[in-house]
């Protein structure tokens, strides 16, 4: 990438609404030029927009502020694609070889076309995450070139409600008017930026804690098996906690720094910093809270179950996200789940710099958009070199609706001074006056 040029992401929280700015180097690192956080008040819930018009004036007050801090314009943007409605299927496509028996990258061409194109009932294919080869039902992770009869691709494709993205384009393109380069899922973002290839290959349950929703993705094999969100996250906590007669915003703080995922011995009670409330019973605060995370990893068994893949996990349970800072989180998981849990950031190998964003869970995502990025996000403005000569009318009337176009036409007017040209130039000169107008 050129000096000026850049990827701008957003990813939509439940919590917070994020900007990164990045720029990726000849090694595919990135720099961060800058980031902005801001508060996403209860227009989006469960990681989908709820109110269009707050979300939008959020996105374009969030935009305003990267823009002042880098000094240019940002043209479009990469958006996360988030929701409960989301989950892989699995696709199977099977294609017998021809009699040379070679399996050709037009081949699997096909089938990718084949699996791009599946429509599952009721439902949206959003993006064919992952496959699987099998020659002759054999695995095979490089295909081409590989002789056999018969060729089997098994997609993991992240399906969801079709409607998922229509409030997402109405406050970003409609409210914030700003072009939406792509979408990024959440949970793909997250796992290309935070594990490692043999966390892939010998298995990892990789769940990422958010505000509104937890994601599971089962890595097994390299491949993506399974990846299913739970509809639950910090933010249940946090209201959980209002219960005790507590503000929504004392009630996160309280959870930030006196809440634990796993009790140990200390003194039951404390006296509120916050206000004049009475005295909050430690050991209840606990309790409310433990008894919200025992629904989640409820959840998350029962899915890791589904995959049928539980006694096949080596790399353990990897988490990361906001609300898997909670206080004990990983002794909670590990007793939970009997398996080893660690927690896991954005990669030194993809961030070259910020280090006090790739040490933060909650940026996690975020920083993974970076990676799918692929064309620069920086406004340009349309510029034409052409020089025009005084019998050139024709390439003025091919560009007649710019106003570069019509800065010729005026040119091309005043040097014409008689003739058929001339009449042309005004002409074109009325017509780009009532544009402007």
């Amino acid at each position: 990438m050129t000096q000026s040029e850049f990827i701008a992401v957003i990813d939509l929280g439940t919590h917070k609404i994020k900007g990164v700015i990045g720029r990726r180097n000849d090694n595919n690192v990135f720099s961060i030029l800058d980031s902005k956080t801001i508060d996403s008040g209860n227009s989006i819930r469960r990681g989908m927009v709820y109110n269009i018009e707050e979300t939008g004036a959020s996105v374009r007050k969030l935009m305003t502020m990267l823009e002042n801090s880098i000094g240019q314009k940002i043209g479009k943007v990469y958006v996360s694609l988030n929701g409960q409605s989301l989950h892989t299927m699995e696709l199977r496509e099977t294609k017998q070889l021809s009699s040379g028996g070679v399996v050709s990258k037009e081949v699997i061409k096909q089938l990718r076309d084949t699996a791009d194109k599946f429509t599952p009932d009721l439902k949206r294919n959003y993006v064919v995450a992952d496959v699987e080869y099998f020659i002759d039902g054999k695995p095979e992770l490089n295909p081409v070139g590989v002789t056999g009869t018969q060729i089997e691709a098994a997609y993991r494709i992240v399906t969801g409600r079709p409607n998922l993205l229509s409030n997402i384009e109405k406050s970003i393109n409609e409210k914030a008017k700003l072009p939406i380069a792509g979408y990024v899922v959440g949970a793909l973002a997250s796992a290309a930026v935070a594990l490692n290839d043999e966390d892939k290959e010998l298995g990892c349950a990789f769940v990422d804690f958010g505000a509104g929703t937890t994601t599971l993705s089962i890595y097994k094999r390299g491949i993506l098996k399974r990846m299913v969100v739970v509809p639950f996250g910090g933010k249940n906590i946090t209201k959980d906690i209002c219960a005790l007669n507590i503000t929504e915003n004392d009630a996160e703080q309280l959870k930030i720094k006196f809440g634990k995922a796993y009790e140990n011995h200390e003194s039951p009670f404390f006296t509120s910093p916050f206000s004049s409330k009475p005295d909050v019973d430690l050991t209840e605060l606990n309790r409310v809270i433990g008894l919200r995370l025992d629904e989640i990893s409820a959840n998350l068994m029962e899915q890791i179950r589904l995959s049928g893949l539980e006694n096949e996990l080596g790399a353990g349970m990897i988490i990361t996200g906001g609300a898997s800072q909670l206080k004990n989180m990983s002794e909670y998981l590990t007793h939970k789940f009997k398996m080893p849990v660690r927690k896991a950031t954005a990669k030194k190998t993809y961030i070259n710099n910020a280090p006090d964003l790739i040490n933060d869970p909650s940026f996690t995502q975020v920083l993974g958009m970076l990676l799918f990025g692929e064309e620069s996000c920086h406004f340009e403005e349309e510029h034409i070199h052409e020089e025009y000569d005084d019998d050139d009318i024709s390439s003025v009337n091919e560009k007649r609706e710019s106003r570069e176009s019509a800065k010729a036409a005026k040119k091309i007017k005043k040097t014409q001074k008689q003739g058929i040209f001339s009449k042309f130039g005004d002409m074109f000169e009325n017509m780009f006056s009532d544009e402007d107008e």
